[in-house]
C-alpha cells in the first residue's frame, strides 16, 4: 500500500523539520485546476504532471529524489504513487485529502473548490 502523509507531515518535510530533503510537490491534477489552487512552498519544488500524462513525461521525474503527489482530495494522487513505486521510484508518497485537505489544516487563504 503507497505511503500516506498528513498535511501536516508534508509541510514538516518540505520545511526542513523533518531532517530529510525537501521533497517535490508533484501536481497531478488538471491545468484548470492548478490555476484555482496550488501548494507553493518557498524553497520547495514543485511540478504540474496531469496523471494522464505521467507515463510520457515520466522522465521529467528523478526516482532518486522524493516526492509527494497530490490532487484535489488523494485519490488521483494515490494512483500515481502506486505507478511511481512500480517504475522503481523507492521515496514517494501521497497527501492524503489531497489540496483539499492543505487548505482546510494548513492554508486557509487557499481556495477550495
Amino acid at each position: 500500500m503507497p505511503t500516506q502523509l498528513s498535511c501536516a507531515e508534508v509541510l514538516s518535510r518540505c520545511t526542513g523539520e523533518a531532517g530529510l530533503p525537501p521533497p517535490l510537490l508533484l501536481d497531478v491534477r488538471q491545468p484548470w485546476e492548478a490555476e484555482l489552487a496550488r501548494i507553493r512552498i518557498e524553497g520547495v519544488s514543485e511540478r504540474l504532471i496531469p496523471m494522464g500524462e505521467l507515463v510520457q513525461r515520466l522522465d521529467e521525474l528523478d526516482p532518486l529524489q522524493p516526492v509527494v503527489c497530490y490532487c484535489h482530495h488523494g485519490v488521483r494522487s494515490l494512483q500515481v504513487v502506486a505507478f511511481l513505486e512500480r517504475q522503481g521510484f523507492e521515496s514517494v508518497y501521497n497527501l492524503a485529502g489531497g489540496i483539499d485537505a492543505w487548505s482546510c489544516e494548513i492554508d486557509p487563504a487557499l481556495p477550495r473548490y
